[in-house]
């Protein structure tokens, strides 16, 4: 009888710890995440992580024909229902079309904010790039972070999330990459300052990705590009270079851990402790790039 009642209590307290863990993954699993900049790359990774754990996304980006591309993708690699993924075409660098789409927003329809998005970075000496461009790229990625903060954060639910996308440029900086490297660190002081101001309604995070092979590139030489890309690789600890799919994975945590808030999480692969590539062979580092 004793061996049969500590048998009982086992089966109990594997009972017990079963259903703890299934609560605790329905508790890291947000429903729904509006994903600005989720037409492509590490936004439209992570929208698919928010599909594939159950929940929604609505994917926002001023491209429509990208959204309804990634929109299909997305719907095609999780195998949700169609209204699984929405999309709405909203240019975020501008506050007033940012603030119409939140007036649009049912309150607490939504429990996560995911902010991604960001311009093509310009490249280059300081004393040698044009100011404008050094604008647009804190117009691409840091106002639009701020503006949707100021006006999307508001509607969502409580216990929600703000996550925003700030990049390894801050802290090892790169030659000829300051203005990434200075929006990125506005990034980091705003995910800490919003932290303090939303709390404890709202959690705001920011991960922070080493190179990630994304459509960034796209636009570069293939042999080039090829060359950057292994360069990279050769100098982290990983030996590889990071793929949407592991940023997109690092987001979803971020936006689902109930008990993390003000953090930078890297998701970098060692970049923070690389060994750098030698500059004869690496293209962004014989100042061309």
């Amino acid at each position: 009888r004793l061996h049969e009642r500590r048998v009982v209590e086992k089966n109990m307290m594997m009972h017990g710890v079963a259903s703890f863990l299934i609560a605790t993954a329905a508790a890291l699993s947000p429903n729904s995440a509006i994903v600005v900049g989720g037409s492509s790359g590490m936004g439209k990774a992570a929208a698919t992580q928010f599909v594939k754990a159950g929940g929604r996304a609505l994917l926002v980006s001023r491209d429509a024909d990208k959204l309804q591309r990634a929109r299909e993708e997305i719907l095609h690699a999780t195998g949700a229902d169609a209204s699984a993924v929405d999309t709405a075409v909203v240019d975020a660098a501008d506050e007033a079309a940012v603030a119409a789409f939140a007036a649009g927003l049912a309150p607490n329809s939504y429990d996560a904010l995911v902010v991604s998005a960001a311009g093509r970075a310009p490249h280059g000496p300081v004393a040698e790039l044009d100011v404008a461009d050094a604008r647009d790229m804190m117009d691409s990625k840091f106002w639009t972070a701020w503006h949707c903060a100021k006006h999307v954060a508001p509607r969502l639910a409580d216990g929600g999330s703000v996550t925003f996308v700030a990049g390894v440029l801050n802290r090892r900086p790169g030659k000829n990459c300051a203005p990434l490297a200075a929006t990125n660190g506005a990034l980091e002081g705003l995910t800490r300052s919003l932290a303090l101001d939303l709390g404890p309604r709202l959690r705001v995070n920011c991960m922070s990705p080493g190179f990630c092979d994304t459509e960034r590139f796209d636009h570069m030489d293939a042999e080039r590009k090829a060359a950057m890309l292994a360069n990279t690789a050769a100098s982290l600890p990983l030996k590889r270079v990071g793929e949407p799919a592991d940023m997109g994975a690092a987001i979803h945590y971020l936006a689902a851990a109930p008990f993390v808030t003000g953090v930078v999480l890297d998701v970098d692969g060692g970049h923070g402790v690389r060994q750098y590539a030698d500059a004869a062979t690496d293209p962004m580092r014989r100042g061309d790039g």
